[in-house]
């Protein structure tokens, strides 16, 4: 009677760009960014980190795919909807995923080698201002202060060392011996801070003041 044979070992997929990039940001979103090297990454792949060099050039082009992944999450509205909408969606969308891959913030600010996400995303923005009719020089500062606004948001809010329950916490604390006689707006504003709100988010409020003061900008030439 025949034996049965061992069962087939299943074969690992094979080493590409994008499982190298993808592993890069499970482990980069898992970990922080401090986590990723090509040694550690290799053995998250089972590879030797030697063999990583076949699909990228080194760590600097490891961190710059992994940011053009997450560029590759954001929405760039081609459709009939006017710049201002179009522009809100596109910031609004980069800032979620900013804010869900907490990491990406400082590379977006750092990285010189845009990839092509990248690359579409910088169009898609520049292409929806022009075709508003900006001029050039309205079109550059509209560009880059949205931009601003949606990283240094991010990075702010991601840097906030408190959550909100220690935030209430070390508050109250602080205006238990707060010098409020002499600084008494900012003493009203910590207290402000610690009581419930349902306002919308801090982003979308300054980014709604820019985008209005751009369109008065644009309206009047």
């Amino acid at each position: 009677m025949p034996t049965p044979k061992d069962p087939p070992k299943a074969r690992r997929a094979p080493l590409t760009r994008d499982r190298v990039l993808d592993a890069g940001v499970v482990l980069a979103d898992a970990e922080g960014i401090g986590a990723v090297s090509m040694r550690r990454l290799g053995r998250e792949l089972g590879v030797e980190a030697m063999s990583l060099y076949n699909h990228v050039d080194g760590k600097a082009d490891l961190l710059d795919g992994m940011l053009d992944r997450i560029v590759g999450e954001i929405e760039c509205p081609e459709d009939d909807t006017d710049w201002r909408e179009q522009a809100r969606r596109r910031a609004i969308s980069a800032h979620a995923a900013l804010m869900r891959h907490p990491w990406a913030a400082s590379l977006w600010t750092s990285s010189i080698n845009p990839g092509p996400q990248r690359m579409r995303y910088m169009d898609s923005a520049l292409r929806s201002l022009r075709a508003a009719d900006f001029t050039p020089g309205l079109l550059d500062r509209a560009f880059h202060t949205i931009e601003d606004h949606l990283v240094g948001h991010a990075l702010q809010a991601l840097g906030f060392p408190l959550d909100p329950d220690e935030m209430a916490e070390v508050g109250e604390s602080v205006l238990r011996s707060f010098p409020v006689d002499t600084y008494p707006d900012l003493a009203a504003h910590i207290r402000y801070h610690l009581e419930p709100h349902q306002e919308a988010g801090g982003f979308e409020f300054g980014l709604d003041l820019i985008l209005d003061g751009l369109e008065r900008l644009r309206g009047s030439g």
